[in-house]
């Protein structure tokens, strides 16, 4: 039987980001396209490629523009909402073919257009008599093996980009190509932990693979309310989620409403997990905010990694959640950054925190 999809907020973020992500490639693409094609007509690159003159009026330049934010639009569909979730589940060798296959036919497909265009166009050729030229040009390697060069390193620096994304969240692709994180940064975050109610009892009930099916649907629902609210994805272990937002009270209050955002997701699914799995996830959270050293570690495997006492305290704030039977907790720090109203937090007093050497006060969030 299909399994019927989780369903996510009318507008969501998710949704927009994959819009922005398309609408981003499509501008990358036609922007590298007129650049090279300025490289050509002033420098001589490739001679004769352009000799025709007509090529280089206004009209026919911004016809081929056109063709290629036409085209980069589909591609970027097809990259980001089509075969994301269609290769979701494939191995990386199947990826790596039908994405090449894709590729050439795309390519192939945008020079056709192009020439189409500008033949019947510019020219004032009939279709036939355009399409037969295009098929003599595409059979000459001369014509076609730069074409094809340029459209690969268009493809992989967009395959690049996606791929960092994915692994390090959303926003950081610059970063990572500037090397902004090779030497450690001090930073000011705020650090959200998440983590699955009664996880074990859960897990001896359902058994390890559908589990693991439970705790994927858990997480995308999570995920999904925090990114709703601009949250950045730091690390799942395992049924726990770290997020974090740049610390400032604006963002003190996103990182909360992306707790709520999160029940809500979590409760219009409220059918699918009973139907799946007969159980509804419940979670709890613990909220800090301070300073934390950001930077790359790794020698085989680099990583993009947080340190520092913020993060720790963070996780004690969640554990402390099952002690003090509370679903939600903050530290002082981080109730005085949001400077919420009393009947919506609650003191608990100061706490003893595993490893920590002092007390620390914790407040219970009312949501």
């Amino acid at each position: 039987m299909k399994r019927s999809k989780l369903i996510l907020p009318r507008g969501s973020v998710v949704r927009k980001q994959e819009l922005k992500m398309i609408i981003l490639i499509a501008f990358f693409w036609t922007a590298a396209d007129f650049f090279l094609f300025l490289i050509r007509k002033y420098s001589n690159v490739l001679p004769g490629k352009y000799s025709d003159s007509s090529i280089n009026t206004a009209e026919a330049i911004l016809l081929r523009e056109v063709n290629v934010l036409l085209v980069s639009l589909v591609i970027g569909f097809i990259l980001v909402s089509v075969l994301r979730k269609f290769l979701k589940h494939a191995p990386l060798w199947v990826n790596l073919v039908v994405k090449t296959i894709l590729l050439v036919i795309i390519a192939i497909i945008m020079n056709l257009f192009i020439y189409l265009s500008y033949e019947i166009l510019i020219h004032n050729r009939s279709f036939i008599i355009a399409a037969r030229n295009f098929a003599a040009n595409t059979s000459r390697i001369e014509w076609l093996l730069p074409k094809m060069v340029e459209w690969v390193i268009f493809f992989l620096i967009t395959f690049l980009a996606l791929e960092i994304n994915e692994k390090y969240s959303r926003g950081v692709f610059l970063d990572i190509m500037l090397g902004r994180y090779l030497q450690p940064r001090e930073e000011q975050r705020i650090i959200l932990f998440i983590d699955l109610s009664n996880s074990t009892p859960i897990a001896e009930k359902l058994g390890h693979k559908e589990y693991f099916e439970f705790i994927r649907d858990f997480i995308f629902c999570i995920s999904a309310g925090i990114m709703e609210h601009d949250g950045h994805i730091y690390q799942y272990v395992g049924d726990e989620i770290v997020a974090w937002w740049p610390s400032n009270r604006k963002n003190a209050r996103k990182a909360v409403q992306s707790l709520i955002e999160s029940r809500k997701i979590l409760n219009s699914n409220t059918e699918i997990f009973k139907t799946r799995y007969d159980i509804v996830p419940e979670y709890k959270a613990g909220v800090h905010t301070g300073n934390i050293m950001v930077g790359q570690v790794g020698i085989s495997k680099k990583e993009l990694v947080m340190s520092g006492d913020t993060i720790n305290t963070a996780s004690r704030i969640r554990s402390a959640c099952t002690d003090l039977n509370q679903k939600f907790l903050l530290s002082g720090e981080m109730s005085e950054l949001l400077a919420m109203k009393n009947w919506q937090t609650e003191s608990i007093g100061t706490v003893d925190l595993k490893g920590k050497n002092a007390d620390i006060e914790l407040f219970a969030l009312k949501i």
